[in-house]
């Protein structure tokens, strides 16, 4: 991996000097960049999902590798079309979503880790959406900690961006500053490779594959384009004056309240003038000579905050709606561009409805920025454990564990805490609590076929999180020789944390070339049943209780090797892999070395 790490590091330093890049395509034949990519990509579920052709990573290989690169070596190498489905939204259209076969994918991984280490130190601070170290979190705790006194929040919302974005645009800025014509021409291939839709086959005129995983890499290296504009052009022209001038009836005020108390007035007789004070703003909120404008974009949603008139916040609107079109023919959604007031309505970004304390107010509140969970949003989720106006159980779930349903609902109640961790009326998920928490009780008295008293008594347990105490449910699995192991539900403090650090993103530098176990044992090259040493594959699974199927009496021994030791692969030899596969018994592994 020394190598990739090297690679990698050199194409980052160049994207931080601004210099161009050269010989792009000569470092894809580089197998250390594969292997990273491999270990980085094969735990995603949609690794075991074919794509227009059967293969998936299952069957992954050196010799794998090593004919992806002799085929890109001597330019062999042609996309396959990605098999498109169509997703549902919660509004009730459809989202378009590609799925590459798995060596497209590992290329595009290999592909998009040298394009991002060069692009991403060139990226603008402004931009959050698919890059290291920041998320939907960051971008939230900017808006909490840096807009206080906005006045108007202009919501942007690009038309579908993934589909429309102009392949020829496309080109021309990745031209900019690599220059290497086989790279470019493999990146244009790849943009005009074509879909599969209910199995024919329709070009790709424009956008990039919505589940490809260089796609969201390169929509930002498109909209880059926007981030500049709006920075280097929209934000001076309405940025004007250092600070607000003064408040002249709040000074006034001040002046007498001190006057007074030199000449002995007592705090009851100052009463009203202290509370006239306290009404007003220290500053003058609708000073004509102060502008600010700032700016913030998570992918294809972005939004700004104005200090200033109405009417030029509807300019900035217009120019930001001329400039996609003009610039990057792309249009703004006109049901989600909105201009909304933060005093008095709400911002939609990000799951968050985003607003700002009204004036006037306390003194120290004055125009701070109110971040919510939106009502809507509860509603959803809490919609999702019920079924016609009742908490249901879960059929799905009940053939598992009752430690895998107590973790499965305790993961996901956690994950919606977390998410909302800076909304200031966070306490409002004690509803959604207590309809998962009965819900997950229903579903494991339907499966033992008792109550939902019982099953509350069997797994109630009392946690303790910052020195408070929480009631929770706990299971646990007992493991020989080793801790057992614990699965949660509730037990998480509901109280606001606007300064917490949450990390959204799972890849962070210091882990981004690390060796994982498995690319180890694919190295070793020696078969984990045989001990051969030919051919070796890896074969995967999507998941370890896919192995527990209720009702099978007699088990192989790899399942019962793949569970004893929690792994999804195993490295097998080309023949105890078809073996596998087709339900014989694998060679057996003998002292001498040799098989039989």
């Amino acid at each position: 991996m020394r190598d990739a790490e090297t690679t990698l590091t050199i194409v980052k330093e160049r994207g931080k000097k601004g210099l161009s890049l050269e010989n792009v395509y000569r470092r894809l034949y580089n197998r250390d960049l594969y292997l990273a990519a491999y270990g980085r990509i094969y735990r995603n579920a949609g690794s075991m999902t074919r794509g227009a052709t059967d293969e998936t990573v299952d069957g992954m290989s050196l010799a794998k590798i090593d004919a992806i690169i002799e085929s890109l070596r001597y330019e062999r190498y042609r996309w396959t079309p990605v098999r498109r489905v169509l997703i549902p939204k919660s509004n009730g259209k459809t989202r378009p979503l590609g799925i590459p076969t798995w060596t497209d994918r590992l290329v595009q991984e290999v592909m998009r880790s040298i394009l991002d280490a060069y692009y991403d130190p060139q990226f603008s601070t402004a931009s959050h959406g698919f890059r290291h170290a920041r998320g939907c979190h960051t971008a939230l705790k900017h808006i909490f900690c840096a807009w206080n006194g906005t006045r108007w929040f202009i919501e942007g919302d690009i038309k579908g961006c993934f589909d429309n974005i102009d392949h020829t645009i496309m080109l021309s800025i990745l031209r900019e500053k690599i220059h290497d014509n086989r790279f470019l021409t493999l990146v244009e291939n790849l943009l005009k490779a074509g879909f599969l839709e209910e199995w024919y086959y329709k070009p790709t005129l424009s956008g990039t594959p919505q589940g490809g995983i260089i796609s969201p890499l390169l929509s930002n290296i498109y909209l880059d384009r926007l981030d500049q504009y709006v920075e280097k052009t929209l934000v001076p022209e309405y940025t004007k004056g250092k600070r607000r001038k003064a408040n002249r009836d709040y000074g006034r005020i001040t002046s007498k309240i001190m006057m007074l108390r030199k000449e002995g007035a007592t705090t009851e007789e100052l009463k009203p003038l202290l509370k006239e004070q306290h009404s007003l703003c220290c500053s003058d909120m609708f000073d004509p000579d102060y502008r600010r404008l700032r700016f913030i974009r998570y992918a294809d949603d972005f939004l700004l905050g104005f200090i200033g008139p109405k009417n030029e916040a509807e300019e900035i609107k217009g120019k930001i709606g001329d400039f996609l079109r003009d610039s990057l023919k792309l249009e703004m959604s006109p049901e989600k561009t909105l201009i909304t007031h933060a005093g008095t309505e709400k911002a939609r970004f990000l799951g968050y409805d985003i607003g700002t304390r009204p004036s006037p107010q306390a003194k120290r509140a004055n125009g701070s920025v109110r971040l919510r969970l939106p009502i809507q949003k509860l509603r959803e989720k809490i919609a999702r454990y019920r079924q016609d106006g009742t908490i249901m159980h879960r059929t799905e779930l009940m053939h598992d564990s009752d430690f895998t349903i107590i973790s499965r609902y305790g993961s996901e109640y956690a994950g919606i805490v977390q998410y909302y961790a800076y909304a200031e009326n966070r306490y409002w998920l004690h509803r959604l609590e207590w309809v998962m928490e009965t819900s997950m009780l229903k579903t494991l008295a339907a499966k033992h076929k008792s109550s939902v008293a019982k099953m509350a008594h069997k797994y109630q347990f009392v946690c303790y999180h910052d020195d408070q105490r929480y009631r929770c449910f706990m299971a646990t699995v007992d493991r020989p020789g080793k801790d057992p192991l614990y699965a949660y539900f509730g037990g998480l403090s509901l109280s606001p944390d606007p300064r917490l650090d949450i990390e959204d993103s799972p890849i962070n530098l210091d882990r981004y070339y690390s060796r994982s176990e498995l690319l180890e044992r694919l190295l070793a090259d020696t078969c984990e049943e045989c001990g051969s040493k030919d051919n070796v594959e890896v074969h995967h699974i999507r998941k370890l209780s896919d192995l527990n199927v209720p009702g099978r009496k007699a088990k192989p021994e790899w399942f019962r090797t793949m569970i004893a030791r929690r792994r999804k692969t195993m490295v097998l030899c080309r023949v105890c892999h078809t073996n596998l596969h087709a339900g014989r018994p694998m060679r057996k592994r003998v002292e001498t070395g040799t098989t039989n």
